[in-house]
């Protein structure tokens, strides 16, 4: 029914969707962490509410990714977390705590509260920072050297503060009051981190190699490429002027940064797929060299083409029951 060449394409874009869902969707958990510091404790509290329907559900598709990743395409798989082994622990050890902490801050005397909320923005903050760090040495074809290992703590730290913008974004969408008026202030210092990540990502990426180079820069793909950097700008400066607006009275435009936010990071995303296509390990193995066999793909595919779709419904499920603003955090 499918032959060697369609399938290891289908098991990329699935992988690819789930990359790209996990990083929008746990992007918003990770982010409301990272701003635990700049919050109050009944704050902190909102906070959690606004995401408590949705952060364990979110990391579903990293787990669906690198299960992918492994099955599909088992030698990348080989080959990337071999080279990316310690940002790989940090992140797991980062997940771990939050995990922990998520939990035992609602059941811990309120004097032990504050030492969980730690917990949980050092974990976010582990988090953040160790997948920045991996994407910024994916970039530098997972080599380690002084100027990758340079690169990649830029992209870590641009990393994280993109994860803060968009976090602030959805605590602007799910609150309102004081929270939603410091959650304003947050965004707009965020932005620049945006602006920093996908800016360092831009310029990056094609002089590391001369094959992206070429993809992005000869004639006539500039001219068709063109649109991608120009929509990008423009959102960039209709989010910096949604943010000197905000918040409203009747709060009809509070979706908007968010809803920016989640644009601006597809946008980014499509554009490093195009550069690193057919490529799975860059410069080194393409998708196609990297599949497992057409009777193993044929396989997997028919189980996800069950698994797949159930985890779509539930986590849409459980963001349309849970739509509207956060109410106050209560454990009763």
């Amino acid at each position: 029914m499918f032959d060697p060449v369609t399938l290891p394409l289908i098991f990329a874009s699935l992988m690819g969707l789930s990359i790209l869902l996990y990083v929008v969707l746990d992007g918003f958990d990770l982010g409301v962490g990272l701003l635990f510091p700049f919050a109050s404790e009944p704050e902190r509290d909102r906070m959690i509410a606004s995401i408590g329907p949705f952060w364990d559900a979110n990391e579903t598709w990293l787990v669906l990714a690198i299960g992918l990743l492994l099955v599909a395409f088992p030698a990348a798989h080989g080959a990337i977390l071999t080279a990316l082994y310690l940002p790989v622990a940090v992140m797991l050890i980062g997940l771990i705590l939050r995990g922990v902490a998520f939990e035992f801050r609602a059941k811990a005397p309120v004097a032990h509260k504050r030492p969980w909320d730690a917990a949980f923005w050092a974990g976010s903050l582990m988090t953040a920072l160790s997948q920045g760090f991996m994407l910024g040495l994916y970039i530098m074809g997972l080599r380690w050297g002084w100027a990758e290992i340079a690169f990649a703590s830029l992209t870590a730290v641009a990393l994280a503060v993109a994860y803060s913008f968009i976090g602030a974004a959805w605590t602007i969408l799910k609150t309102d009051g004081d929270l939603q008026i410091k959650a304003v202030s947050w965004a707009r210092g965020g932005i620049w981190g945006v602006v920093l990540g996908m800016g360092a990502v831009s310029v990056a990426t094609p002089l590391v190699s001369a094959r992206i180079f070429d993809k992005w820069f000869r004639f006539p793909e500039i001219v068709a490429l063109a649109p991608l950097p120009m929509m990008s700008g423009l959102l960039v400066a209709l989010l910096w002027l949604s943010l000197r607006r905000l918040p409203t009275r009747d709060d009809s435009f509070a979706w908007f940064p968010f809803a920016g936010a989640v644009t601006l990071m597809v946008l980014g995303f499509f554009g490093m797929a195009y550069s690193f296509y057919p490529y799975i390990v860059p410069d080194k193995l393409t998708i196609w060299q990297a599949a497992s066999s057409t009777e193993a793909l044929t396989i997997i595919l028919i189980g996800t083409l069950f698994v797949l779709p159930v985890i779509l419904c539930y986590t849409v499920l459980a963001y349309v029951i849970f739509r509207g603003k956060a109410t106050k955090l209560s454990y009763g």
